[in-house]
């Protein structure tokens, strides 16, 4: 009975190690993928878009997509992250819109 509650916690302690260790790779891409936003090569532009456009809907996105339009010299990007931009702010409009109420 003992081994099996010591192989159990050391299955949990390596299962929250693992998933600490993920967390910090995905948070550091996510970064990576918002400074490739403004690369000069325009594959990783194209890419951070996708990146992007999959993330939810916030303010400082919305922001971050408008200085994007305001530099980007290819009007296919532009475009595409103008309409990146229309579909969140339109979900962020949504969330202020819908007071979320508290269940008591």
């Amino acid at each position: 009975m003992n081994k099996k509650i010591r192989r159990a916690g050391i299955t949990v302690l390596v299962a929250a190690g693992v998933g600490a260790v993920t967390a910090l790779i995905i948070r550091d891409q996510i970064t990576r993928r918002q400074r490739d936003l403004f690369s000069g090569n325009g594959l990783r532009r194209l890419a951070a878009l996708g990146h992007i456009s999959r993330a939810p809907a916030s303010v400082d996105v919305v922001n971050l997509l408008r200085d994007f339009i305001a530099w980007e010299p290819h009007s296919l990007l532009r475009e595409r992250a103008v309409s990146i931009v229309a579909r969140m702010e339109e979900e962020v409009a949504e969330l202020i819109l819908e007071p979320k109420l508290e269940t008591v």
